[in-house]
C-alpha cells in the first residue's frame, strides 16, 4: 500500500500573527521568542493548533497517542530482556506501517543536544510547538549551576520519503502541550547552521542560548 504525504501544515500557520506582531516563517517566530520580543506560551500555541484544520487532519490521521509512544521508547530502548528481543524489531514495523510522509518544507523542533543513536536508529521525537521546545530546553538548564546553555533546535523537512505521524494527545491533559510527532525512518541528519542568539552573564553565571538548524531527509 502507498504511503500518503500529509499537507504541509507550516503554510497555515505562517504568517504568523503573535502579540500583536507578525512573523513570516517559524524561524522567525522561534527567535522572537528566544530573544524575549514575545513570549513563549505553549498553551496559546495550542490552540491555535487544535483550531487549524491542517493539524486536525494530522493528528486524525493516526490511531497513535502518548501511552503508545511511551510503551514503544521503552521497548526502543530496553537491552537485556531476552524475553521480549524481537518487540521492538516487530513494534516499530506496525508503527511504521502506518505512518505517512512528512511534506517537504515543514519545520519542527526540539530540545537539548540531539542524541547519539538518532543517526543509527532512525528515531526522533520532535513538536510542531515552537514554544513547548523552549520551554523543554529550559527545563534542561534548571540543574546546571556555573554555565548553562539553553539548546533550541529546528529542523527542516527537505526529503520526500521522511516518515512519521502526529502524536494524538488527550486534549484535557497537559500532554496535549506537547504537540509531538514521531520521526520513524528517514535518510540523513545534518547540521546546517549553529548561532547562539544569546550569550550573557549574570551573578557569575554565564548563559547561552544556542539554536541549531538541521535538514531531514
Amino acid at each position: 500500500m502507498s504511503k500518503l504525504t500529509l499537507s504541509l501544515l507550516d503554510s497555515s500557520l505562517y504568517p504568523q500573527i503573535w502579540q500583536q506582531q507578525t512573523f513570516s516563517s517559524p524561524q522567525d517566530f522561534l527567535i522572537a521568542m528566544l530573544t524575549g520580543r514575545i513570549t513563549p506560551d505553549a498553551q496559546t500555541f495550542t490552540k491555535q493548533l487544535l483550531a487549524n484544520d491542517v493539524y486536525i487532519e494530522w493528528v486524525n490521521t493516526t490511531v497513535f497517542g502518548r501511552y503508545l509512544h511511551r510503551q514503544f521508547t521503552a521497548y526502543s530502548q530496553q537491552t537485556e530482556d531476552s524475553f521480549n528481543t524481537d518487540m521492538p524489531a516487530l513494534f516499530r514495523q506496525e508503527l511504521t506501517r502506518h505512518a505517512q510522509y512528512l511534506p517537504q518544507e515543514q519545520t519542527l523542533f526540539f530540545a537539548g543536544d540531539l542524541p547519539k543513536s538518532v543517526r543509527q536508529t532512525k528515531l526522533l521525537t520532535t513538536t510542531v510547538n515552537p514554544a513547548t521546545a523552549i520551554i523543554n530546553a529550559q527545563k534542561m538548564t534548571t540543574h546546571q549551576v556555573s554555565h548553562s546553555k539553553m539548546i533550541v533546535n529546528q529542523i527542516t523537512i527537505v526529503g520526500r520519503q521522511v516518515l512519521g505521524f502526529p502524536i494524538r494527545h488527550n486534549k484535557r491533559t497537559s500532554e496535549r502541550l506537547r504537540n509531538e510527532v514521531l520521526i520513524m525512518n528517514f535518510q540523513d541528519l545534518r547540521l546546517v547552521n549553529e548561532v547562539t542568539i544569546e550569550d550573557t552573564k549574570k551573578s557569575n553565571i554565564e548563559s547561552s542560548i544556542l539554536l541549531r538548524s538541521y535538514e531531514l531527509r
